[in-house]
């Protein structure tokens, strides 16, 4: 039975207190999984808030944004398609935690305990710490925590460029945890500790004095989004720095750091950001002679070669000059202005998705999904100006059109739904034309 005080929307206060991670035990102890919020969820409109809040600090400060819309655009972009599979099944996160509670558990520590929770707290950021190390140092687990990584900007929308891969490895850092913590209140912190890395995504904080000693900020964890041969591996903490510390991993920032991976993709189409590094890994594999050496090809390191060291060689990280040009969209302003649209709808009606997934067919639920990834890819087809750009976006807004005229899609504003069909069709008229001159090889400008 759920608690239906856990189902409320959070306050304004409780809002911006679960980010810093401030919330007080007896406010987020639950006797049941079902009774624990959504936290992720319910952050949604105070990740907004943050984002706004900086563009104009930013602007105030700097004379300039904190980053760039196509940037932006794909990191939210990869925080979406990350969060999909869950309107199809519960996180294996939690499954595998819930499989070791209900059959191997040792102690069943209470759980409305403030010892309990705090307990909690450190378990789950102790889990994180090693979960992030290997993700840095094991191969097949870079593959999709480079996702993250991948932007060349350091704002609050990088934190959103989450990995549609990196749960199938992380819950295994935490299973220890099953065996004495009930899952409702690891349920809690495991998104707390997400949620209190959105804001040191940001340029916008300096130093926070004694806070840095004890606390992961923006300042340790830019120094981890960093290329620079000084910040390579570097500051895993999720909450607590203290750990860094403890374990030889803790680098303090000083010269400029240039973000991003140390090879960069230059792209905004979301599958390939996600999937890129598989594909590498793949091709590595077959070229790779030997089998212990095809074995050290998934699990050492990202830099491992035959002959190198398990992590690779520091010198052959590429340097920086601090003059590192970032990889940005030649797409006109015109062009940016409609993806920004058609980006909009699609977060709308992937916020609509999600508040009705328990009324909607599991038909409708796919074809949802589909159109949601389909807009995502087309929109990166479109900043990163490919070829076959037009005949993606003429599929989009065809695909659009016949799900909205079979009631899969509502409408957003019901009194404008012919306004809608009518948009659409002159984009699918406009988007033809594109196509056909793609079909008969003259070049799309």
């Amino acid at each position: 039975m759920k608690n239906p005080e856990a189902q409320q929307d959070v306050s304004v206060s409780q809002g911006f207190r679960m980010l810093f991670y401030t919330m007080k035990p007896n406010e987020t102890s639950f006797q049941t999984l079902e009774e624990v919020p959504d936290y992720v969820k319910k952050a949604t409109p105070f990740f907004i808030f943050l984002m706004l809040l900086e563009l104009v600090v930013s602007w105030i400060l700097k004379g300039k944004p904190p980053g760039r819309l196509d940037d932006a655009l794909t990191s939210i972009s990869a925080g979406v398609l990350s969060r999909l599979p869950s309107l199809f099944f519960r996180s294996i996160e939690l499954t595998s935690y819930i499989y070791i509670w209900e059959n191997y558990r040792l102690f069943n520590f209470p759980w409305d305990s403030p010892w309990t929770w705090y307990l909690t707290f450190s378990g789950v950021d102790f889990g994180y710490y090693w979960f992030h190390r290997m993700a840095h140092e094991v191969n097949i687990m870079w593959a999709g925590h480079q996702t993250h990584h991948s932007s060349e900007d350091y704002n609050l929308s990088t934190a959103l460029r989450q990995s549609v891969l990196q749960i199938y490895t992380s819950w295994i850092f935490y299973s220890p945890l099953a065996l004495f913590i009930p899952p409702s209140v690891y349920a809690v912190h495991l998104q707390f500790n997400l949620l209190y890395q959105f804001w040191i995504h940001t340029e916008v904080i300096n130093n926070l004095g004694p806070l840095e000693l004890i606390l992961n900020t923006p300042s340790h964890h830019r120094v981890h989004h960093g290329r620079n041969r000084y910040c390579i591996d570097k500051n895993y903490a999720g909450v607590l720095i203290i750990w860094d510390r403890i374990f030889g991993t803790f680098e303090a920032e000083n010269e400029k750091i240039v973000y991003g991976l140390t090879y960069p993709i230059n792209t905004f189409e979301p599958i390939k950001v996600q999937f890129h590094h598989l594909f590498s890994i793949w091709t590595t594999f077959w070229a790779t002679p030997g089998f212990f050496n095809k074995f050290s090809v998934i699990f050492k390191g990202p830099g491992w070669g035959p002959g190198k060291p398990r992590l690779g060689l520091s010198e052959e990280i590429p340097e920086v000059t601090g003059k590192e040009v970032p990889f940005s969209s030649s797409s006109s302003q015109l062009l940016k202005i409609y993806t920004v649209v058609q980006f909009a709808l699609m977060l709308a009606f992937y916020e609509e998705t999600f508040a009705d997934t328990a009324a909607l067919s599991q038909v409708t639920l796919l074809l949802s999904v589909c159109f949601i990834i389909l807009t995502l890819t087309s929109i990166g087809f479109l900043l990163d100006q490919r070829p076959k750009a037009a005949i993606m976006e003429t599929l989009r807004c065809l695909m659009f059109l016949m799900l909205y005229r079979f009631g899969h899609l509502k409408p957003l504003v019901p009194s404008l739904s012919s306004a809608f069909e009518i948009v659409f069709s002159i984009c699918i008229a406009f988007w033809g034309v594109r196509s056909m001159k793609q079909l008969t090889s003259r070049p799309w400008k």
